[in-house]
């Protein structure tokens, strides 16, 4: 698979929308002063700035791609998945972003309110098979998916 170095910044959705749907690596969580509470309230670091910025690796932008996370649920998801639950060496994180993958239709006036992460943690190497099909061709059926299956995930309820 060959990777290219990008310098891409996704902050709006018409930004993250050229991924919509995509696997996408995450590398680095980084919290921009943000924090969950022990009583379990999100903390903003900055009024009016994203809860949080995520470092991707996206097949289709490349690597090194710049995310930030202004949805308070995405980033309760993020917060779980390396803070919380904290990632494993054997472990990598893979998130898709989208809109379109609802649940039921939503009038284009309430989707920039909904949560828009599906954040996977899934074995190293998961993402590799997941979008390169000439990765690792022995593994096929039920063994590449075993190789590929989340171990946990934080998927929003109105997603399908």
């Amino acid at each position: 698979m060959e990777h290219k170095e990008s310098e891409t910044v996704l902050w709006k959705d018409s930004e993250w929308s050229q991924i919509d749907g995509e696997l996408c690596r995450v590398t680095q969580f980084g919290t921009l002063g943000s924090f969950i509470g022990v009583n379990g309230k999100v903390h903003a670091g900055v009024r009016a700035m994203p809860y949080a910025s995520l470092t991707l690796e996206c097949e289709k932008l490349g690597m090194n791609v710049t995310g930030y996370v202004t949805h308070k649920m995405d980033f309760q998801h993020l917060w779980a998945a390396f803070k919380e639950r904290k990632v494993k060496e054997d472990e990598e994180v893979i998130i898709i972003w989208t809109k379109k993958h609802y649940r039921w239709k939503l009038t284009r006036f309430l989707t920039p309110f909904m949560p828009k992460l599906w954040i996977m943690v899934c074995p190293k190497g998961a993402y590799e098979l997941m979008v390169d099909s000439n990765y690792k061709p022995e593994l096929s059926g039920l063994a590449r998916w075993s190789e590929t299956r989340p171990i946990v995930q934080w998927k929003p309820e109105v997603m399908e």
